[in-house]
């Protein structure tokens, strides 16, 4: 075989490693792969030996003819059959399940002997919507929860929820500031080795501590491991007036270490493996409440990973989410992880009071703008939460639109000196009607502008000063926990869209439904659009296509609003209606003409120029005599 030939064939060995190498299973699939072979290895082993139980009473019963024959060895040989597939966990693999419950002034946790992992919770304090009773956060139906762990040498897999836990109490009830705790254990043969379970609960919280404690387990679980792993799911149940609403928020959040809050985008279904940083805690967030698990100290980044599944077809759940999430373990003889649910409400004050960045699960917005929710919008719904929704959004407007005067005054101030200068602007008009050079048109009218005192700009600015509250609010309005279920006039719930009339079907881009909030919105934003227009007169002979635009504008925001939170429409709405109050006033008490006599005796004064000004128009007339010097 020649160079080349030597040469050909490792470079195509090459190429076929390196393919073997990208398109072969990741770590987190060979595990997975291995779990399910142990799972089905575990199985044919239980099968096997349950035929070789049958087969063995079967003969002695033949044997013997008696039926006391038949039990003895029947259960000798079942209990053979547990220790050859439980091994030490035996004795925990046959039980009752049964039911403890442990509850406050907010929750009521119910937790199950069997598996030891919380099954439901009920949050005293809300309802769901159309429902009178108790608002139910999840329930057996819509939960899993379990520790899996590898043994021994041959590392068998077990999962807690296969066993049964003795619980040292039926029911605790905590008050006040006292707080109380339920112990589940999870016993083996060998009295000195067990798995422990405390839940505490203190009073007027919604924090219910949970320790797991791994006593003499080192000689049971593998060696070979220094991990288990925390599984947990939950198909969030529909708590809401509009399930397609809950769709958009419902997803999982996680905080690692280093990396900060991070999620899931809630409209796509995704999994994540979180292999960056080790994390801090896990949330399933539903539209206004959440359940999360909170490491006291870490889950690890090894083979920890969150992923969630929609149920588009369901009327019941809105949405299912799953967490691994890795729990270290060094093999000593006594060895706890400390771990926390927090079973409540998506509210900013009561996850704040947490200080674990748990209020980073609330969309309040971006920078500036979350910093108008959180310093400015929270604190006066928390003020004033004793009076209707529907009042503190217009005490909330009234308290915007007076800090915000000045800034109106300007731009009325702005429209009403290009609207006296109009007679100038008209003459500019006619005078460049015909002209060939619009740049010259356009540096007359701004020096006319500079000259008055007017800048056409000025109106404008103000108006983008103001933008930043509506983004703010467009965040809050939505999320908001204090609109929840809070009737105004003719809704019941001004955290969603409210609905007047449906159509029975789906009209594109627009619903299937007429919102009359949205409506009021809209309606008063054209008027408020023509005001504008009439007050721009001479701006618009400059930009005409600005005059169609903004009446644009309004149709494509009337779109977006009639599925959006009623309570941001009826602020929009207030914010117009006061705003024509402002016009009007100002309108009567400012007079044009002692306006026009202001900027005609502007106009007369000497014409003042910055040096930037200065140093402009020397470059321009350099620029002038360059062609003079050339020839």
């Amino acid at each position: 075989m020649d160079k080349k030939s030597l040469i050909g064939l490792g470079l195509i060995a090459a190429i076929l490693i390196t393919w073997l190498a990208l398109t072969g299973p990741s770590k987190e699939q060979i595990a997975r792969n291995k779990q399910i072979k142990d799972s089905v290895e575990l199985a044919t082993k239980a099968a096997q030996v349950a035929e070789e139980a049958k087969a063995a009473a079967k003969k002695l019963a033949i044997a013997n003819d008696t039926t006391t024959a038949k039990v003895v060895v029947s259960d000798s040989i079942l209990q053979l059959q547990k220790s050859s597939i439980y091994k030490d966990f035996a004795v925990s693999a046959e039980g009752k399940s049964e039911i403890v419950t442990i509850e406050n002034e907010n929750i009521k946790a119910f937790i199950s002997t069997k598996g030891g992992n919380v099954e439901k919770v009920i949050l005293k304090n809300f309802k769901r919507y159309g429902k009178t009773e108790p608002l139910i956060l999840f329930d057996k139906d819509s939960t899993h929860q379990y520790i899996q762990f590898e043994a021994y040498a041959n590392n068998m897999r077990f999962t807690t929820d296969s066993f049964y836990f003795k619980s040292s109490s039926v029911n605790e009830v905590a008050n006040g500031n006292d707080s109380k705790s339920i112990i589940l254990k999870l016993e083996t043969s060998k009295p000195e080795s067990y798995i422990e379970y405390i839940y505490t609960l203190k009073g007027n919280d919604y924090m219910l501590d949970y320790d797991v404690n791994f006593v003499g387990m080192q000689n049971i679980i593998s060696s070979k491991s220094n991990k288990v792993t925390m599984h947990w799911a939950q198909a969030l149940p529909s708590q809401e007036k509009h399930i397609t609403k809950e769709r958009e928020a419902a997803t999982v959040y996680y905080n690692q270490t280093k990396e900060g809050v991070d999620y899931i985008n809630a409209r796509k279904m995704e999994e994540k493996l979180l292999n960056e940083d080790n994390i801090k805690w896990v949330c399933f967030k539903q539209h206004f409440f959440n359940s999360t698990l909170i490491a006291d100290s870490e889950f690890l980044k090894e083979g920890s990973l969150v992923k969630t599944f929609e149920n588009p077809n369901s009327t019941q759940f809105v949405k299912t989410i799953t967490a691994e999430l890795s729990i270290p373990y060094k093999h000593s003889s006594s060895e706890k992880f400390g771990m926390a649910f927090y079973f409540g409400p998506t509210q900013y004050n009561t996850l704040k009071a947490y200080d674990m960045d748990l209020e980073e699960i609330i969309p309040l917005g971006w920078s500036v703008f979350s910093y108008i929710n959180k310093w400015m919008i929270i604190p006066l719904f928390s003020l004033l939460s004793g009076l209707n929704s529907g009042i503190i959004i217009l005490i909330l407007t009234l308290i915007l639109k007076t800090l915000l005067f000045p800034i109106a005054y300007k731009t009325y101030m702005s429209s009403a000196k290009m609207r006296v200068l109009k007679p100038e602007i008209d003459e500019l008009n006619a005078k460049f009607e015909k002209a060939d050079d619009p740049m010259k048109k356009q540096q007359e009218t701004m020096a006319l502008y500079r000259r008055a005192g007017a800048n056409p700009l000025s109106g404008c600015l103000p108006m983008l000063l103001q933008f930043p509250i509506l983004i703010a609010l467009f965040g809050f309005f939505p999320a908001a926990i204090e609109l929840r279920q809070k009737g105004f006039l003719w809704t019941d719930d001004l955290s969603t869209y409210d609905s007047v009339y449906n159509f029975g079907f789906e009209v594109w881009g627009f619903g299937d439904h007429v919102s009359m909030f949205a409506i009021l919105m809209f309606v008063s934003t054209i008027i408020y659009t023509w005001m504008n227009q009439a007050m721009l007169q001479p701006q618009q002979t400059q930009m005409p296509g600005m005059k169609y635009m903004m009446y644009l504008m309004p149709v494509i925001f009337l779109a977006v609003m009639n599925s959006y939170a009623a309570g941001l429409s009826w602020y929009y709405f207030l914010a117009n209606v006061i705003t024509f109050l402002q016009t009007w006033v100002m309108k009567k008490v400012i007079d044009d003409g002692k306006i026009r006599e202001q900027l005609l005796a502007n106009m007369q004064k000497p014409e003042k120029k910055s040096s930037f000004q200065a140093k402009l128009e020397e470059m321009a007339k350099q620029r002038q005599q360059l062609p003079n010097k050339k020839k």
